[in-house]
């Protein structure tokens, strides 16, 4: 089998070294199936060890173990280094290390897509609960303003009334003001908190969208790969 066989910007594309992808991760692809899919034991925020089919990414550079069907230990994935281990560390040493810690993150992230999802269309529809579901508390959050805000106009236009007939503004009126006025702002720095959670959902999904479709690609650049092997093919 020569190279031309497969196109060359896919070929490139898929087997550099930043989209490289495990071996476990493609055999999974390549079989059609995440069935007896290995478990990993990580510490959580409360430093308790937690069982899950995947590691939240914000864990990984802690350290994890990976378990098979039986529970049984069968890798363990050690911590990344702090800034100043890995200021000790020789050029060679800190380059094998981030290579490594990168070829884990990739595998881990790769069995986490393939657990989820079968398709693009599933990470799309995913992405679409999510942020369906963020917008809604935006709508929600957008209602509550306008409700303090009526409130707020509804005290200063009975304070006005008092103005005008000569009475002292009633002190309850002006703290409720304030008090509607403070939770204005909370509500608007949650919206804020809202929107970025947005934008940071769709972030996270286009990586995931555009990583799985390398993975399916690399299955299609094997299949390529392996018919030109057969007997018979032309060389």
């Amino acid at each position: 089998m020569t190279c031309p066989r497969v196109p060359r910007r896919l070929y490139c594309r898929v087997m550099s070294a930043r989209t490289a992808i495990p071996g476990v991760v493609l055999a999974l692809l390549l079989a059609g199936t995440v069935e007896a899919q290995p478990m990993y034991r990580y510490i959580n925020d409360e430093g308790n060890a937690v069982v899950a089919y995947q590691v939240p990414p914000e864990h990984v550079a802690k350290g994890y173990e990976v378990l098979n069907e039986k529970g049984v230990i069968v890798d363990v994935v050690p911590r990344s280094l702090t800034a100043e281990e890995r200021a000790s560390m020789s050029s060679e040493e800190r380059l094998a290390r981030e290579a490594e810690d990168e070829r884990k993150r990739l595998q881990a992230w790769d069995q986490s897509l393939l657990l989820r999802y079968s398709s693009v269309e599933d990470i799309e529809a995913a992405r679409d609960r999510a942020l369906r579901d963020l917008r809604i508390r935006v709508s929600i959050l957008k209602g509550k303003q306008r409700s303090l805000r009526q409130q707020v106009e509804n005290y200063q236009a009975q304070a006005a009334d008092q103005e005008r007939r000569g009475e002292p503004v009633s002190q309850a009126h002006l703290e409720a003001i304030e008090d509607l006025r403070r939770d204005m702002a909370q509500a608007q720095r949650s919206m804020v908190e809202r929107e970025r959670e947005i934008s940071e959902v769709v972030a996270s999904y286009e990586r995931d969208i555009e990583r799985f479709r390398t993975l399916l690609e690399v299955v299609e650049l094997r299949k390529r790969m392996a018919r030109n092997d057969e007997p018979g093919a032309e060389d």
